[in-house]
């Protein structure tokens, strides 16, 4: 009963946690523009994050390591979190976002060949082209309106989807070829400086920095930082430091059908049959390539 706990229950846990970030942004956007938002959120997290690299007397790496962890940063959250955030305030529905990011699977299959000179199978090779079949489907059933009045979103929104799928995808390569042995609190403290100032810059010179703190925005920001960037970290500390790591990587393919259903029970946010078997293609096609890195 206890494997199965630290096997399956556990991951899954990291899983809810992440797919609920893009609720969380939902949630609070209508108070605060992207950046401005993400600059709250990250500041908030630091402050936490430093406080428990104090308990936990955190070890700091040398200046060279810090500078790829920095750049690290700038690529998975600075970019990934700044167009996730930008694409769902101009209306492209989280669920179809998280789907479109969930794609970031296979551009890492795709940016590694190119960088890295990894082997791909014909088993990534044949997931990598369900998982952009899938999303054809969902983006032509949204643009199309066939059957579908009005729920479609500006088409310049997936220029902000596609700037999060490219951070996130460059980022995980660019870890994977500069990745040091920092300590994973340190670590991700200088991963959100470098986020944070990101934010800080873009909030300058794009947005208004006008924020209404509502209840709304205040439980939204709680959550976030508290249940997304604080414990899904702390979550994943503790999956590693007993070697279940690899099954959050397996899992992660559950996020945007997860995402999908909360949207829809909170936000009422529905996809028609054409964007389902859509999604299911893509998600199986993730799923393949998770898989093939499994048994690498």
């Amino acid at each position: 009963m206890r494997t199965m706990f630290y096997s399956f229950f556990v991951p899954a846990l990291f899983v809810w946690l992440w797919s609920t970030g893009f609720i969380g942004a939902k949630y609070g956007l209508p108070y605060a523009e992207p950046f401005t938002l993400l600059l709250i959120r990250m500041l908030l997290t630091l402050a936490l994050l430093f406080v428990l690299a104090f308990l936990l007397k955190a070890r700091w790496p040398g200046w060279h390591a810090a500078g790829h962890l920095a750049v690290t940063g700038l690529l998975v959250h600075g970019c990934y979190l700044g167009g996730v955030y930008y694409a769902i305030q101009g209306g492209m529905p989280s669920g179809i976002v998280s789907l479109v990011v969930g794609l970031q699977p296979l551009v890492t299959a795709g940016v590694a060949v190119l960088v890295l000179k990894e082997a791909v199978s014909w088993r990534q090779w044949s997931g990598l082209g369900l998982g952009l079949l899938g999303v054809t489907l969902v983006l032509l059933e949204k643009f199309g309106g066939a059957g579908n009045p009005g729920s479609g979103f500006p088409l310049w929104t997936l220029i902000w989807a596609a700037l999060a799928l490219a951070g996130i995808s460059l980022g995980t390569v660019y870890q994977k070829r500069h990745g040091t042995t920092a300590d994973l609190v340190s670590g991700t403290i200088i991963q959100y400086g470098a986020a944070a100032t990101f934010f800080a810059v873009g909030s300058l010179m794009l947005e208004t920095r006008e924020v209404e703190w509502s209840v709304q925005l205040q439980l939204s920001m709680a959550w976030l930082v508290l249940g997304v960037s604080i414990g899904a970290i702390l979550l994943l500390m503790w999956l590693i430091r007993r070697g279940a790591a690899s099954q959050v990587a397996s899992l992660f393919y559950l996020v945007p059908p997860v995402t999908a259903l909360e949207a829809f029970w909170l936000f009422d946010e529905r996809l028609g049959p054409l964007a389902i078997i859509g999604g299911i293609i893509s998600i199986t096609g993730v799923a393949l390539v998770v898989s093939q890195k499994r048994r690498s």
